[in-house]
C-alpha cells in the first residue's frame, strides 16, 4: 500500500514523525482502509511513510488509548472493532443534544446560512448514484454543522462536538451498513431546512432533529438484529 493523497493531507501538520504517522494511520482507520481486524505491521507502514518503527510504535501507543487499535498474543496491533453498545450510547445522546442545538440555532440561521445547509444536501443527493458511504458522512457532518453552529449555549455545543468526535473515533459510517437509510436522510434535511427557514416553532424543530438521528440508530439496530 502506498502514500495516497489523504494520508499526506492527513500529516499536513508536519509536527513530529509520531505525530505524522499517528494522523496519517488514524485517518486510514476512520476512512475505512483499516477495516477493523486489520494487522497494523509496523515495519510495513514505517516503509510505506519512510520513518523508522519508532514514532509509528508511538503512533500506534496513542491510537491504543483511544481504542481504535487493540493488542492481541501472537498477533500484534490490530484495528479494533466497533463497539455497538457505545455506539448505541452515542447516537442516543447526540440526538437530544443535537437536537436542542439545532433548536436553539434555528432563530439565529440567516438565508445564506439555509442556502449552503441546502448545497452540502444536494451534493449529498449527488453522491447517492455513486455511493461513497465515506463522503457521504462527511457531507452529513458538513450540513449538520451549518445548523447547530449557531448554537448559542456553548455547553450544549460542547457535548454535541464531543458526540460527533466519538462517532468519528468508533469509524462510524452508519450509512456504510445501511445506505438506503442514506436516501432517506436526504429528504428529511430538506424537511428540516424548510421548518427552520419558515420559522417554524423551536420544539418542531428540535422533535424533527432529534427523530433524524433517532431514525438512523433504529434503521442501524435493524439491520443488526
Amino acid at each position: 500500500m502506498t502514500e495516497t493523497a489523504t494520508d499526506r493531507a492527513a500529516a499536513t501538520s508536519l509536527g513530529s514523525k509520531s505525530e505524522q504517522a499517528y494522523q496519517t494511520v488514524k485517518a486510514r482507520i476512520v476512512g475505512g482502509t483499516y477495516t477493523p481486524g486489520y494487522r497494523l505491521v509496523l515495519g510495513t507502514i514505517a516503509r510505506e511513510l519512510g520513518f523508522s518503527v519508532v514514532p509509528i510504535r508511538e503512533a500506534i501507543r496513542r491510537l491504543e488509548a483511544e481504542g481504535l487499535v487493540k493488542f492481541e498474543r501472537n498477533v500484534g496491533a490490530t484495528v479494533a472493532g466497533i463497539d455497538p453498545t457505545e455506539y448505541l450510547y452515542t447516537m442516543q445522546t447526540l440526538s437530544i443534544v443535537e437536537g436542542a442545538a439545532t433548536a436553539l440555532s434555528a432563530p439565529l440561521i440567516d438565508s445564506v446560512s439555509i442556502s449552503r445547509a441546502r448545497a452540502i444536501n444536494e451534493e449529498m443527493r449527488e453522491c447517492l448514484e455513486h455511493f461513497d458511504p465515506v463522503r457521504f458522512t462527511r457531507l452529513n457532518q458538513d450540513f449538520h454543522s451549518v445548523l447547530f453552529e449557531h448554537c448559542p449555549n456553548p455547553h450544549i455545543l460542547d457535548l454535541v462536538h464531543r458526540g460527533w468526535n466519538r462517532l468519528a473515533s468508533l469509524r462510524s459510517s452508519t450509512f456504510r451498513f445501511v445506505p438506503g437509510r442514506a436516501h432517506e436522510s436526504v429528504d428529511e434535511h430538506e424537511a428540516l431546512l424548510r421548518l427552520i427557514e419558515t420559522g417554524a416553532d423551536p420544539d418542531a424543530v428540535e422533535r424533527a432533529a432529534r427523530l433524524h438521528r433517532s431514525a438512523t440508530l433504529d434503521a442501524y439496530l435493524a439491520q443488526s438484529n
